[in-house]
């Protein structure tokens, strides 16, 4: 079973393309013959992972692609890290701006993705659409639930996930003069994320870094 989750809107937006195409992966996936299931959570410290992890109990997923919006960007963004705090630029949709607090008290600085973000990226890149693995899923509810994800899956053996960014949609980066990808695009490739993951054992050896 794969499990996609993608965001309820935020930050004033009508909508959020990382649920659109999370849902729209799911289908692609089923079309495939591959179990999937899309899950959208609310933009809210907290009450993400909490929807999460009743998902995970729900599904028992092999494979678990956490999907976000990074309006701005211009690829997709195959995040490699999740690191162990909460600092809101902005209130989630709750009303919550935590600063400086950690996702899970006792937890680790950070966590890795045990997603093969290189073969996905390559995997990605051959269908033309712009990808890239990033360093930083920022420090808002996207990396909140990325860190939950990662938590929560040290006690599910043979469980793998991440953490991916999607762009605007083409029609908001057209409304606020920014990168934009069509979702259709954004769901081919979180649906080739998740069927190089299956058949992907170890991650290809391609340099994938940054300078800054």
């Amino acid at each position: 079973m794969i499990l996609l989750t993608g965001f309820e809107p935020f930050g004033g937006e009508s909508t959020n393309p990382s649920w659109q195409a999370a849902e729209r992966a799911a289908d692609l996936l089923c079309a495939q013959g591959r179990a999937a299931v899309a899950v959208e959570v609310p933009c809210v410290f907290g009450r993400s992972i909490e929807v999460l992890e009743a998902a995970l109990g729900e599904y028992e997923p092999a494979t678990v692609l956490c999907v976000g919006q990074a309006g701005g960007r211009g690829s997709i963004s195959l995040e490699r890290v999740a690191i162990n705090v909460d600092d809101a630029r902005i209130p989630d949709n709750a009303g919550n701006q935590p600063i400086d607090e950690p996702v899970v008290a006792s937890g680790p600085a950070a966590y890795f993705s045990t997603l093969p973000i290189k073969a996905c990226r390559e995997a990605v890149a051959g269908l033309g659409i712009p990808v890239e693995v990033s360093q930083t899923a920022g420090t808002y509810v996207c990396n909140h639930l990325f860190y939950g994800l990662m938590d929560l899956l040290g006690d599910r053996r043979g469980t793998r996930g991440g953490f991916v960014h999607v762009p605007f949609s083409s029609e908001q980066g057209a409304a606020h003069g920014q990168p934009g990808l069509a979702v259709e695009a954004m769901a081919e490739a979180l649906a080739m994320i998740a069927t190089t993951t299956a058949e992907t054992a170890v991650d290809a050896r391609v340099t994938a870094g940054a300078e800054h």
